[in-house]
């Protein structure tokens, strides 16, 4: 009885992390319009702002989910927020290597591109916090997961959609949701 309870209750905070991985990617676009405002402040600094809301869901996922000190979440953030610069840019380098290609496929590689960097980063990052596990097999899971995820980016260029989108939220909630268990079944070892 207790371990349906128990069971219950991860299913609840799971969905609880997803619910709060869409409502950061739907805040994620929204961001560069109000940042764009911001006069002399370099382009990589203001795009780490971008990230803002991920970073806090980041932060509060590791907080939650690991018995990890409290500046291991800060740090999670931070790695989170470089990790969404590094993605983004690396996006946009396959995008202009694959120039001869059609829109479409250049889309799909670019998205490929940075949703493997984004969570790769991350997953790297966050296992070698103190209680961080250790297991690449945990790792790999949320790394798949958020270079799969990463195939949005076409459907939102397909879609013209700029300040809205698919990519963010799916990602990011599939991502946090990745993480909260990578990082729960360290705790429960």
């Amino acid at each position: 009885m207790t371990q349906a309870i128990a069971s219950a209750d991860t299913s609840r905070n799971l969905l609880v992390v997803a619910g709060c991985g869409l409502l950061s990617g739907i805040l994620t676009p929204l961001l560069p319009t109000l940042l764009d405002k911001i006069a002399g402040v370099p382009a990589d600094i203001r795009l780490a702002l971008v990230a803002i809301p991920f970073a806090v869901l980041v932060f509060f996922v590791v907080r939650r989910f690991s018995a990890n000190p409290p500046w291991a979440a800060v740090l999670a953030a931070v790695l989170t927020m470089v990790a969404f610069v590094c993605a983004v840019n690396a996006a946009v380098f396959i995008d202009g290597q694959s120039n001869g290609a059609d829109k479409m496929m250049r889309n799909i590689l670019a998205g490929l591109a940075g949703g493997f960097t984004g969570s790769a980063l991350m997953a790297l990052g966050i296992a070698l916090l103190p209680a961080g596990p250790r297991d690449a097999v945990t790792w790999i899971r949320m790394v798949l997961t958020g270079t799969l995820a990463g195939t949005l980016l076409a459907l939102d260029n397909a879609l013209g959609l700029d300040q809205t989108s698919f990519l963010y939220p799916v990602w990011q909630a599939a991502v946090a949701v990745r993480l909260a268990m990578a990082l729960r079944r360290r705790r429960l070892s």
